[in-house]
């Protein structure tokens, strides 16, 4: 079969073809013929050779840590349903990028009828970490949410489960064009927040209160100045990314904090 190799750390261009052997469905496992391949940002610190966070895989290896397409074999103890079907799932940081992967069973997520094997690899990650925080945080009608990087990929889909949820969202974010796609997406008051007195902003539109829940995407100063007009007595619950760390969850109060 085809894969894509890395051959040394990189960008791009290290990313080199080549054959490889067909995978074989092992005990538990089943073999997806792979039409579309992930890679998150991690993973391309990880080909750079440069994230503090993952030991550098052994050269040349194979890279996508997440697949989509058909399984086309099961191997021994897996439902045999599963053959045939459209899934998603994930190869552990390596492997994606080929055209057939060996995965364990328990890794399958089924792919529904509707929705499009590129867009259910693209919503994969971001998508359960904003639905996750969006439950989380406990959405209410009516209630100001303030959205920092409402461009990004977990701020996009901040934005539209707010807006779903009956929330009035405010999106922050950097220069116009990422502004202007908040606002498509739902945003009520859209934001540049490297503006000066972005936050007078915030406090005009929500009519002097503040945001009654905050999703922080940034930190930093940012972070620092967006809890700063988070109205008095309202619960702020945040994701906190401090450089080049996982994504995590806060719940905070004006006065103190539970980081979680």
């Amino acid at each position: 079969m085809r894969v894509v190799r890395v051959v040394r750390f990189g960008g791009p261009e290290v990313l080199v073809t080549g054959e490889a052997p067909d995978p074989v469905a092992g005990q538990g496992q089943v073999v997806v013929d792979v039409a579309v391949a992930g890679m998150t940002f991690v993973e391309t610190r990880i080909r750079q050779g440069t994230d503090p966070w993952h030991a550098k895989p052994r050269l040349p290896y194979i890279p996508g840590g997440l697949v989509a397409g058909r399984v086309g074999a099961v191997g021994a103890g897996v439902d045999p349903r599963w053959r045939g079907r459209r899934v998603l799932a994930g190869t552990g940081e390596t492997g994606g990028f080929a055209e057939r992967a060996a995965v364990a069973e328990r890794d399958l997520f089924r792919v529904p009828d509707g929705l499009g094997l590129p867009e259910a690899t693209a919503l994969y990650s971001d998508g359960a970490t904003a639905q996750g925080l969006a439950e989380r945080a406990g959405l209410h009608p009516g209630e100001w949410v303030l959205v920092e990087a409402a461009a990004g990929g977990v701020g996009s889909l901040l934005v539209q489960l707010a807006r779903a949820a009956g929330a009035r969202v405010i999106a922050a974010a950097r220069g116009g064009r990422k502004l202007a796609l908040a606002r498509e997406l739902g945003a009520e008051v859209a934001v540049d927040y490297t503006a000066p007195e972005w936050t007078a902003r915030v406090r005009e539109a929500t009519g002097g209160t503040g945001a009654d829940l905050v999703f922080d995407g940034v930190g930093g100063r940012i972070g620092r100045e967006a809890f700063a007009v988070t109205a008095r007595g309202a619960g702020s619950r945040c994701t906190a990314r401090p450089a080049a760390t996982p994504r995590s969850s806060t719940r905070t109060r004006r006065g103190g904090a539970a980081w979680r």
